[in-house]
């Protein structure tokens, strides 16, 4: 392992040539590297002929955390995320059906149908209990799961989740009402710089050919991301009649300045819940676990070690 990393210092150290003329060779360095960091192993299993890519790492005695990636994301997002997490827990951080590097399934997209397929893919893996956490997209499949599978949730942690008819409506609800372009699917290159600006209130530093490479890579998928939103619209299931039935105690986390998902939904959610606690956190977009990482690892670690 120690040659690994030293051999993937010599890569990321390298020219900026190899940066510009290879960004694809780049990028894979820096996963496998975050993936060191982590103490996160890339892993695969078939559930009903889907082949299902996701991380794993910690002890395999310890108690599971499942961590549930957003619309149009992957299991990456919870690379930085799950190297505070690992030395205590079990980690699995799943790439949905649909998104990544797992298959995509000719059936639904919806939340509800995603839900199924995640007790299917914990099925498979033998895990009958988790504590689960999901961000956006997957914050709404992880409430639907713990509201249909009380008995297999833990704890159940939503980082800014979808489903909830917020009392202020957020500016992608703003926008998409108006007829505007959806800023959350890349169709030309310019707009991966847009969706980081969209995302985050201090995006992170990516040089000019990396996020070339990553435009491009999400322009490939820009017809597949729309259908899928489609669906997510069209067969909407709304969220708030499913909280009254989730035991599980609870965290609600959101960034106050979430331009993708109004905080205030957390006003709607709070009567619903039997047993939450609600973290906001200031100058923070739509994705805390990517732009905090340390400082939304502990807020979580805190939140799991308040259950014992």
């Amino acid at each position: 392992m120690k040659k690994l990393l030293f051999a993937l210092l010599l890569l990321l150290s390298g020219s900026a040539a190899t940066l510009y003329f290879f960004p694809a060779t780049q990028l894979a360095s820096l996963r496998l590297l975050e993936q060191y960091r982590a103490g996160l192993a890339n892993e695969q299993l078939t559930v009903h002929n889907l082949n299902i890519h996701y991380y794993q790492g910690g002890p395999a005695s310890a108690e599971t955390l499942v961590l549930l990636h957003g619309f149009a994301a992957d299991k990456d997002n919870w690379l930085r995320f799950a190297r505070h997490l690992t030395a205590n827990y079990r980690v699995i951080a799943l790439d949905l059906p649909g998104f990544g590097d797992s298959d995509l399934p000719s059936g639904s997209y919806d939340t509800g149908t995603q839900a199924e397929r995640l007790a299917d893919i914990l099925d498979a893996m033998g895990i009958q209990q988790a504590h689960v956490l999901g961000n956006s997209m997957g914050g709404q499949i992880a409430a639907l799961f713990a509201a249909r599978y009380p008995e297999r949730v833990r704890s159940l942690a939503l980082f800014a989740n979808a489903g909830i008819d917020s009392p202020q409506k957020s500016e992608l609800y703003r926008l998409l009402a108006r007829g505007e372009p959806n800023p959350l699917v890349i169709k030309q290159p310019q707009d991966f710089d847009k969706l980081l600006h969209f995302i985050f209130v201090e995006p992170p530093y990516l040089p000019e050919s990396l996020k070339r490479y990553l435009g491009e890579r999400a322009m490939a998928r820009a017809g597949h991301y729309e259908m899928v939103f489609k669906q997510l619209r069209e067969r909407a299931i709304a969220l708030e009649p499913q909280l009254t039935r989730i035991q599980a105690p609870t965290l609600l986390l959101w960034g106050k300045q979430d331009r993708v998902l109004d905080v205030s939904s957390i006003e709607a959610m709070q009567p619903l819940l039997r047993q939450h606690s609600v973290v906001i956190m200031d100058d923070v977009g739509h994705a805390p676990m990517l732009e905090r990482p340390e400082e939304s690892a502990l807020l979580y670690r805190r939140f799991l070690e308040g259950l014992k």
